[in-house]
């Protein structure tokens, strides 16, 4: 037996099979669900990065780059393929990350043409205290989940992902 609490989902989906009773409204129940978790949760990821003095955008590449490891650098086409922004768009945003001291691009030395980005000091500080601000947010907002539920929702979310974003 499902219990309908009436949150605005469930008047949403409440409405629509009124109208279209014929129709199993449960793939809307999902999506609309996850929808409304995702746009609430760009916001909170939203303030833990301004936490850190960081927007999203900067925290990605930064991200990027912390993840690769010491030396924590990468070319361009790496973080354009990490990123999934264009190259005009990652030329733009490590300007703007270079101004501010956060990334340095050196010489590559096993290809004088190419250009290696590297994450200062600076720069890993700060997505260092972004990363750990969003953990503890999200922590909170993971809070009415016990430890198994969390683990069955992975799963879940790992399997409708996986058929997803494979279309």
């Amino acid at each position: 037996m499902v219990v309908r609490r009436n949150d605005e989902v469930d008047l949403l989906i409440d409405a629509w099979a009124g109208q279209l009773p014929e129709i199993d409204f449960s793939p809307l129940d999902v999506m609309s669900r996850l929808r409304r978790i995702s746009l609430r949760l760009n916001s909170i990821r939203a303030t833990a990065f301004r936490s850190a003095g960081l927007a999203i955008w900067e925290f990605d590449v930064l991200a990027a780059l912390r993840r690769a490891g010491e030396p924590f650098q990468l070319s361009p086409a790496q973080l354009v393929r990490v990123t999934m922004v264009t190259s005009g768009t990652l030329s733009n945003r490590l300007d703007l990350l270079e101004e501010r001291g956060f990334v340095e691009r050196r010489r590559n030395p096993e290809d004088g043409r190419g250009v290696l980005v590297h994450m200062t000091d600076e720069g890993r500080e700060l997505v260092d205290r972004a990363m750990i601000a969003l953990v503890a947010s999200e922590e909170t907002q993971l809070g009415a989940l016990e430890r198994e539920e969390r683990n069955q929702l992975i799963e879940l979310l790992r399997r409708l992902g996986d058929a997803i974003l494979t279309d």
